[in-house]
């Protein structure tokens, strides 16, 4: 069981790096506290890689991803969409609070889980559950891919203390929109490169589109402050 948890640790570890998991988990870092984000990412993956497991181990079949590629991909641009109309507190801010938390905690579950169905590091532990001790593997795995998103999260903590909210709130809501497209067109159109055209595509709208709104709301601001200097001198 050791050997099978140290060996399922490493080969997720660093399968894990660089991997769309680790940017998801950075930009959710930059708009949640970050044992929110520690606490969603650790149950979609104790879940998703017991479900790895079960198939390598017990079944020995493959599971058909396309469908959830595009599901996943369309629960991400609604991430984006939300992310855009941010958090707001106005009366009863600690009962307000409290619910963003528990929305964010859901969020961050269910977007991990439909990311890594299909996902590299699922037919990794699939791949090493076949041939190793399964509770060794799901428990290698879990930590390993815990782990290597811990390191994003911590980058993205640290920005987030550098970093205005605004902006936070734009590339958070872009990441979102980006990993949709990927994900989206992955189950459209498989073994192509329209998922990463769609993708480049995605950034582009989206910087012209965020672009223009800061520049009208720059203008509009320039427009009160002058018109507020104006009635102060009058």
């Amino acid at each position: 069981m050791l050997s099978a948890l140290l060996l399922s640790f490493a080969v997720i570890f660093v399968a894990e790096l660089g991997d769309k998991s680790q940017l998801m988990a950075m930009t959710f870092a930059l708009r949640y506290k970050w044992y929110v984000v520690i606490g969603g990412i650790t149950v979609a993956t104790t879940i998703v890689h017991l479900v790895s497991v079960a198939v390598g181990h017990f079944l020995g079949v493959s599971i058909p991803t396309e469908l959830i590629s595009i599901v996943g991909g369309i629960a991400f641009v609604i991430f984006g969409l939300w992310t855009l109309r941010g958090d707001s507190l106005s009366d009863d801010e600690g009962a307000k609070a409290s619910r963003v938390t528990k929305s964010a905690f859901l969020a961050i579950a269910s977007a991990f889980f439909l990311a890594e169905l299909g996902d590299k590091t699922m037919l990794a532990t699939v791949t090493l559950a076949a041939d190793n001790d399964w509770v060794g593997v799901w428990i290698g795995s879990t930590i390993g891919m815990v782990a290597a998103d811990a390191l994003a999260i911590v980058v993205g903590a640290v920005l987030g203390k550098h970093l205005p909210e605004r902006m936070i709130q734009y590339g958070a809501a872009i990441l979102f929109f980006v990993f949709g497209a990927v994900l989206f067109f992955e189950g459209l159109m498989p073994g192509t490169a329209a998922p990463y055209i769609a993708a480049g595509a995605v950034v582009v709208i989206s910087a012209v589109v965020v672009a223009v709104f800061v520049r009208r709301s720059r203008s509009r601001a320039a427009r009160e402050s002058e018109k507020q200097t104006t009635t102060e001198r009058a």
